[in-house]
C-alpha cells in the first residue's frame, strides 16, 4: 500500500526541513567561530609590533618536543626554567633605555590547606621554582600598583604538556617579548609570572603570593589556562566585584565569555591558580582565562604541538595585550595597601559579579548586576501585565482572569515539553545502552550523540502539541474562534514567554550570572510577536509568510543558542572521558544519561521560541514517526562505532605498586589498573587482547585470578583517586626494581617523643625519600588521636574517611632536596599513630615498560610507580 501524505503533512515536512536548514547553516557559522576558522594566525616573519603565533610557537617546539615533559622530579622541568629565564635575558639585553626591567628565579617552600575536589588536604612543599620578569618604566616606584600574568611551565603526569599549559607559557614570552619590541612604556608595572608548580596543586602561586617582595603590588591579573588545546579561549572565572569583566568586555579583540561559565565551573573537576590569587590568599581582581576545546587530550600523553587549533594562540595573544594595556591604563588599578584603605574607607562588601556575554566572538554585552535586577525582571512583568492589558483592550471579550488562566495552561504545556525533551532522549539512551556491549559510543564522533538525541528530544517537545491538539487552551472561546485570533491572546506564545521569563527570576533570585541566556529569549520574542502581528494584517496567521516574519527576529538569538549550546555539548562530550567512573550496574548508564539530557535540554532551549508557531506545522503523527525512525536509525548506526579512537582516547592509569618493609626490602608488588569513564577494565582488556595475554588472563578473559585494587593502594593519587572505581590487581615481580634502586622511602623517629602533662606527647619523624630518581609527590594519610603538627602552620584539615576507613589526615609532600623531610606530629592520648605513606616515582622498569607499550593506540596510559610502607609511632 503506497503511503500516502496529506497537504497539512507536505507543509509540516517542508517546516521541518527549513529549519533543518536554517540550524544546520547555525552551525556551520558556529562550528567556524570556535575552531578558530576566521583567525589569521600571523607567521615567525610578521611585524615586530604585532603578536605572532609562529613566534610562540617557536618556544612550544622547545618546551614540548624538545626538552619534553616537565613534570616536577624530571630533568625537563629543570630545563624549562632555564630555557624560560634565558629568552628573558635575551629580551632584557635589547630593551631600550626608557624601560626597567628586572629577572629573578625564585625558590619557594611553604605549607598550607585547601579543599579540593571536595576533600580536605594539607600540602608541603619544597625548592619549587618561579621565574618571574617585571617590566617597567624607569620612573615606577617598587610599591606601584602592577599587572600579574600567570602560567604554569609544569606538565601532568605523562605528558609533554604542549596545550596545558606550554601554550600559555609559549604566549607569555611572545607577549614580552611584543612589550619590549613595540616600544610601548607601560604605566604600571608588568609581571610576568612562570611558575613551576600548578599541577601539584597550585603551589607555584602560593609561594609567590606568600614570599615575593612584589605579591602586595598587584593591582589586577590574568590567569593563562588550558583544559584542552585551543579553540574559545574563555574567561571562565572573574572577579572579586565586576571591574576586571568590565575591562575585558571593554578591551577584548576577540571577546570569548559569558558570566554563566561562573556558575558552570564550580562543578567542574580541577581548579585553577584564580583560586590562589582572587579567593584564597590575595583578594586580587583578575580573570581566568582557558582553552576549553581539545579536551580529548588534556593531561595524555596526546597533548603535543600538532594538535593545537591554528589561530588560538593568536586570538589569545591580542586579547591579552589589549587586556593588559587596558588594565595598566586603568585609575581602578591599585596595590593591596591602596585596596584595603578603599575598602575600610567605603565600608562596603565586594561588588557583585555583572552579568556580561559574548555574541560569536564578535562583541561584548556587560552590564551591572544592578541593572540586571531591573532588567530581568521585566519579561515576567510583562507576563503577568498582559493579561490585565488585554481584558482592558476588550480583545477576545474575556476575562483577565480568564486570560491568566490560559496563559498559565500554555506554559504548563511547554514545561511539559521542555520535561519530555529531556526524558525522551534518556529513554532511548538507555535503551541503546542495553542492547550494547559498550556505552559511550558518541564520544570519538559527537555528531553521532546529536543524530541520536535532536530527533527524539524534538519529539519530546511536540508530545503535549500532539496530545492536545484538538482541546483547545484558551479557555471559554470556540476552537475556530481560536483559530482565528492574532498571536497576542495566543496562550501558546505567552506560555513559552512565560517559561522563560520564570527562568529569568530564578537565575535572578538565585543569584547565578546566566540569566541573560532566558532573559535574550524573551526579549527576542517580544520582537517576534511584533513583527508576527504586523504580519497577520497583512497575511493569514496560518500562512508561512507570516511564520517567516515571525521566525525572522529570532534569527539572532536563536543562532547565540545554537553557539552557545552546541559549544556546551561538545566541551562536556569531551570531557566525559575524564570524570570518574562509578561503580556498575548504575555506573554504565550515567555518561550516556548526561549526554542525553543536555542535548535534549539544548534542543527545547533552541527550538522552544519556534514552537508556538510552527508547531502546529510539526505535531502530526507522521512527522514523529519520521523523528522517531531518525532517532532509532541513529542508535543502530551508533552501536556499529567503537568509542575511542587515537584522536579521542581512553583514558587508562597504570600503577606500579610496591610495598615496603624498610628501607631495603620489598615485601610485595602487583600491577593496579584504573579507567576514568564508565567503559571498565574487561572491556578494556576485551580489546587489548595483548595486554590481557601480557597479565596472563587467558583466552576467555577469566578474573577469577584477580584481585580488587582497593582505594587504598591508589593513596598516592588522593584526591584524585576518588574518580576511579572497578579498579583491579594482579602480580607483579619486584625483582628490576630492587636491582635499579639501593634503597626505598622510610618513615622513623629522629629523636625520642616530647611528653607533655596531661598526656600528650610530641613525635619527631624524619622521611627519607630512598635512592628514588624522579619523585613526583609523596603522601601521608595519618590516623591516630592526632590534636596538632608542625604543617600548615600547626592547623590541621579538616579529618577525612577514606572508603569507610577511620577518620584520618592527609599531607601531600613535594619537591626535591638532598634533605630529608623532618616534621613532627602531636597526640592527644598515648594511643598509637598509624602513619601510612604512598611515594610517586616516574621510573618504570623495563617489564612495565613494555606491559604499557602493548596497549592499542587508541588508550592513552598514565603510567608510573608507587611505593606503599605503613609505620607505627
Amino acid at each position: 500500500m503506497a503511503f500516502r501524505l496529506s497537504s497539512g503533512d507536505v507543509t509540516g515536512f517542508k517546516v521541518l526541513f527549513s529549519m533543518a536548514i536554517m540550524y544546520g547553516l547555525m552551525a556551520v557559522l558556529v562550528y567556524s567561530i570556535v575552531h578558530m576558522h576566521f583567525i589569521t594566525p600571523l607567521g615567525i616573519d610578521a611585524p615586530l609590533d604585532r603578536f605572532s603565533e609562529g613566534r610562540a610557537l617557536q618556544h612550544l617546539r622547545v618546551l614540548s618536543q624538545e626538552i619534553g615533559s616537565r613534570q616536577e622530579g624530571s630533568p625537563g622541568l629543570k630545563e624549562a626554567a632555564r630555557y624560560i629565564k634565558a629568552q628573558l635575558e635575551v629580551l632584557k639585553e635589547r630593551a631600550g633605555s626608557n624601560i626597567r626591567i628586572e629577572i629573578e628565579e625564585t625558590i619557594v617552600d611553604g605549607s598550607f590547606n585547601m579543599i579540593f575536589l571536595g576533600y580536605s588536604i594539607s600540602l608541603g612543599y619544597r625548592n619549587h621554582t618561579n621565574v618571574i620578569m617585571r617590566i617597567s618604566s624607569v620612573n615606577s616606584q617598587e610599591t606601584d600598583p602592577s599587572v600579574l600574568l600567570n602560567g604554569h611551565f609544569d606538565s601532568p603526569l605523562g605528558s609533554p604538556g604542549a596545550g596545558d599549559c606550554g601554550s600559555c607559557v609559549a604566549s607569555m614570552l611572545e607577549m614580552a617579548r611584543l612589550t619590549v619590541d613595540s616600544g610601548w612604556v607601560p604605566p604600571r608595572p608588568i609581571i610576568f609570572l612562570f611558575n613551576g608548580a600548578e599541577e601539584l596543586f597550585l603551589l607555584g602561586a602560593h609561594g609567590f603570593m606568600k614570599t615575593h617582595k612584589w605579591s602586595d603590588t598587584i593591582g589586577a591579573f590574568i590567569n593563562i589556562e588550558a583544559s584542552g588545546t585551543g579553540g574559545l579561549d574563555l574567561v571562565c572565572q572573574s572577579g572579586p566585584g565586576s571591574w576586571p569583566s568590565l575591562v575585558y568586555a571593554q578591551s577584548a579583540v576577540y571577546p570569548m565569555a559569558h558570566s554563566a561559565a561562573q556558575d558552570v565551573f564550580p562543578v567542574i573537576p580541577g581548579d585553577t591558580d584564580y583560586r590562589i590569587f582572587a579567593e584564597d590568599y590575595g583578594d586580587i581582581p583578575g580573570l581566568d582565562i582557558i582553552f576549553l576545546l581539545g579536551g580529548y587530550f588534556y593531561h595524555t600523553s596526546y597533548d603535543t604541538m600538532e594538535r593545537l587549533l591554528p589561530g588560538s594562540i593568536q586570538a589569545r595573544g591580542e586579547n591579552l595585550l589589549s587586556i593588559t594595556r587596558a588594565f595598566a591604563n586603568s585609575s581602578k588599578l591599585l596595590n593591596a595597601h591602596e585596596r584595603e584603605s578603599l575598602k575600610v574607607a567605603a565600608n562596603e562588601p565586594k561588588d557583585e559579579r555583572a552579568v556580561f556575554f559574548d555574541y560569536l566572538s564578535w562583541f561584548m554585552i556587560f552590564y551591572s548586576r544592578r541593572a540586571a535586577v531591573v532588567l530581568h525582571t521585566i519579561p515576567i512583568a510583562i507576563f503577568l501585565l498582559m493579561p490585565f492589558l488585554l481584558f482592558v483592550l476588550n480583545i477576545g471579550k474575556r476575562t483577565w482572569f480568564s486570560t491568566f488562566y490560559d496563559f498559565f495552561k500554555g506554559l504548563l504545556l511547554h514545561t511539559i515539553g521542555v520535561v519530555l525533551a529531556v526524558v525522551v532522549p534518556i529513554v532511548f539512551a538507555i535503551l541503546r545502552l542495553l542492547f550494547s556491549n559498550h556505552a559511550m559510543s558518541w564520544f570519538a564522533r559527537p555528531y553521532l550523540a546529536f543524530m541520536m538525541f535532536i530527533p527524539c528530544s524534538l519529539v519530546g517537545v511536540l508530545i503535549p502539541r500532539v496530545v492536545w491538539r484538538s482541546v483547545p487552551l484558551t479557555h471559554g472561546v470556540s476552537r475556530l474562534q481560536a483559530s482565528k485570533e492574532g498571536l497576542s491572546d495566543d496562550p501558546r506564545f505567552w506560555g513559552v514567554f512565560g517559561f522563560y521569563a520564570l527562568l529569568t527570576l530564578a537565575y535572578l533570585v538565585a543569584g547565578l550570572s546566566g540569566g541573560f541566556l532566558t532573559f535574550s529569549l524573551s526579549v527576542s520574542m517580544l520582537a517576534a510577536w511584533i513583527s508576527f502581528h504586523f504580519a497577520v494584517k497583512l497575511f493569514d496567521c496560518q500562512s508561512l509568510r507570516s511564520a517567516m516574519c515571525y521566525v525572522l527576529p529570532l534569527i539572532p538569538c536563536i543562532t547565540y543558542s545554537v553557539y552557545f549550546g552546541g559549544f556546551l555539548a561538545q566541551f562536556l562530550i569531551e570531557k566525559m572521558g575524564m570524570m570518574g567512573s562509578i561503580p556498575p550496574p548504575y555506573g554504565y548508564f550515567i555518561p550516556d544519561i548526561i549526554v542525553a539530557a543536555v542535548i535534549g535540554l539544548v534542543t527545547s532551549w533552541c527550538v522552544g521560541p519556534l514552537i508556538p508557531i510552527c508547531g502546529h506545522w510539526l505535531a502530526r503523527s507522521s512527522i514523529l514517526k519520521f523523528l522517531l525512525q531518525l532517532s532509532v536509525l541513529a542508535l543502530a548506526l551508533s552501536s556499529q562505532f567503537f568509542p575511542y579512537s587515537i584522536a579521542a582516547p581512553k583514558r587508562v592509569v597504570f600503577q606500579h605498586t610496591f610495598l615496603t618493609a624498610d628501607a631495603s626490602r620489598v615485601v610485595g608488588s602487583s600491577y593496579d589498573f584504573s579507567v576514568v569513564d564508565s567503559n571498565s577494565l574487561p572491556f578494556l582488556f576485551e580489546h587489548a587482547p595483548e595486554v590481557a595475554k601480557e597479565l596472563n588472563m587467558g583466552s576467555e578473559l577469566s578474573f577469577k585470578a584477580t584481585k580488587d585494587s582497593p582505594r587504598q593502594t591508589w593513596m598516592v593519587l588522593f584526591p584524585v583517586s576518588f574518580l576511579f572505581s572497578g579498579s583491579l590487581k594482579f602480580p607483579a615481580r619486584s625483582d628490576d626494581m630492587l636491582k635499579h634502586y639501593s634503597s626505598f622511602p622510610h618513615l622513623s623517629a629522629y629523636k625520642p617523643h616530647t611528653l607533655y602533662d596531661g598526656g600528650s606527647r610530641r613525635v619527631h619523624l624524619e622521611f627519607y625519600l630512598g635512592s628514588l630518581e624522579e619523585v613526583w609527590v609523596s603522601v601521608l594519610n595519618i590516623t591516630g588521636p592526632l590534636s596538632s603538627w608542625s604543617f600548615a602552620d600547626n592547623v590541621l584539615p579538616a579529618p577525612e574517611s577514606r572508603g569507610g576507613g577511620p577518620l584520618s589526615y592527609i599531607c601531600r609532600l613535594s619537591g626535591a632536596s638532598h634533605e630529608n623531610w623532618t616534621f613532627w606530629l602531636e597526640a592527644s592520648s598515648s594511643e598509637e599513630i598509624r602513619v601510612e605513606v604512598a611515594v610517586l616515582d616516574q621510573y618504570m622498569v623495563d617489564a612495565a615498560k613494555k606491559l604499557k607499550g602493548l596497549f592499542p593506540s587508541w588508550v592513552d596510559v598514565t603510567a608510573y610507580s608507587s611505593f606503599l610502607s605503613s609505620y607505627v609511632f
